[in-house]
């Protein structure tokens, strides 16, 4: 008979707006993109998007590797 995963409750946090909140997870600590307070689905206000053509954020992306 297999066991079940240890679970136990981590802070799971939102890189976009910073908010935090506890979840209960196998995973030690979570990180998200959005959250239910910044996603534009729930709160109906867009995002502003990174500008630039695909080389400009290629080249970006480089930039910040190097």
């Amino acid at each position: 008979m297999k066991q079940q995963p240890e679970t136990h409750f981590v802070d799971v946090v939102c890189a976009t707006c910073g908010a935090s909140f506890t979840f209960r997870s196998t995973a030690t600590a979570l990180r998200v993109d959005v959250c239910s307070n910044c996603h534009p689905a729930y709160t109906g206000v867009d995002r502003a998007a990174v500008g630039g053509s695909r080389i400009e954020r290629f080249n970006r992306r480089r930039a910040l590797a190097a």
